[in-house]
């Protein structure tokens, strides 16, 4: 096995066990937000590019080793402290507020995020490396 350098220190630390165990799975977790510019989110969605964008470039390194990397990318998650906050914002509560509305598959659950993260852990998603998917019920049908 070759010493490679992973940026972020628990990429570091998993990587070189995921490697010499022969593979495995890594799942990041960003926000849709640094896939679709929103007024108001322009901090945000910078910075979630970006796990976004290291999630795909790790999983262009860690493919070699037999390790697969996704990242979810949900945007609002009902029945969680962060969306009781958001809607009790002015701005933010009618910007998410108006989002609401277009989760047309009705608006992301915790369980919902589970769901995905179990999926693309499992064998059946074996093959699905180097993603970003979104779990939004339809807000960005990006």
């Amino acid at each position: 096995m070759t010493t490679k350098f992973y940026p972020l220190p628990p990429a570091r630390a998993v990587l070189p066990v995921m490697a010499a165990q022969g593979g495995g799975c890594m799942l990041c977790i960003a926000s849709d937000a640094g896939k679709l510019a929103t007024p108001g989110e322009v901090a945000i969605g910078t910075a979630m590019a970006g796990i976004i964008m290291f999630c795909r470039a790790m999983a262009y390194e860690a493919k070699r080793d037999g390790i697969r990397v996704n990242c979810l990318t949900p945007s609002i998650v009902e029945g969680t402290p962060l969306h009781e906050r958001l809607m009790d914002d002015p701005f933010a509560g009618k910007l998410f507020g108006k989002a609401k509305a277009m989760a047309h598959l009705g608006v992301v659950t915790p369980e919902d995020l589970a769901a995905m993260a179990v999926f693309l852990a499992s064998p059946q998603a074996a093959r699905v490396i180097g993603q970003t998917i979104s779990v939004t019920g339809g807000i960005s049908a990006i």
